[in-house]
């Protein structure tokens, strides 16, 4: 079902783990009360997730049975899709992909917080560095739906969910 079938767009909140996807995506529901899609939420709900891995102290997600599983969802529009990946997700689905970036500084202090020590702490801080979300949601969508949002600061934070909430509305008045 493409954009031009839906009432309400879907939308896509990606970026690497500590970035702040969880916070805006949930301040976005609550305020426009679109339902919020955690990703590893409904893996875990779908039982949709594989062995192990030790190294990054994760399992695996077994993505061809959370597509099945989500595609029902994203029909009608109006989701808030929350993963700190994107390539997989089909490009029908989203209408808007907004990719949540942080500095360097202020990502180590969140993940660290979280507990993340090692390999799995250094990867995600290069991951960072190397723009490798921010590639990977360019090349997997069209680049007009793509934006990127820095996420540095409570005020940052809040800016961000308004200009989402004004993406959602111009949308609205363009496809409705």
């Amino acid at each position: 079902m493409t954009a031009k079938h839906r009432n309400l767009p879907n939308i896509l909140i990606t970026g690497t783990p500590g970035v702040g996807k969880s916070t805006i995506s949930k301040l976005l529901s609550e305020r426009i009360k679109y339902p919020w899609r955690e990703v590893s939420k409904l893996a875990e709900e779908y039982s949709c997730l594989d062995e192990y891995d030790p190294e990054y102290q994760c399992p695996f997600l077994n993505e061809d049975k959370l597509l099945d599983i989500m595609e029902g969802m994203m029909a009608k529009g109006g989701n808030i899709v929350d993963y700190h990946g994107c390539e997989f997700f089909p490009e029908r689905w989203f209408d808007g992909v907004f990719v949540i970036r942080a500095n360097n500084t202020t990502l180590y202090d969140r993940l660290s917080a979280r507990g993340y020590t090692g390999k799995k702490l250094e990867d995600n801080i290069q991951c960072e560095i190397f723009e490798t979300l921010l590639e990977e949601a360019q090349s997997s969508y069209k680049p007009e739906i793509v934006q990127e949002l820095q996420n540095n600061t409570e005020e940052q934070l809040h800016s961000n969910v308004e200009g989402i909430v004004q993406w959602i509305e111009r949308w609205k008045e363009d496809n409705i």
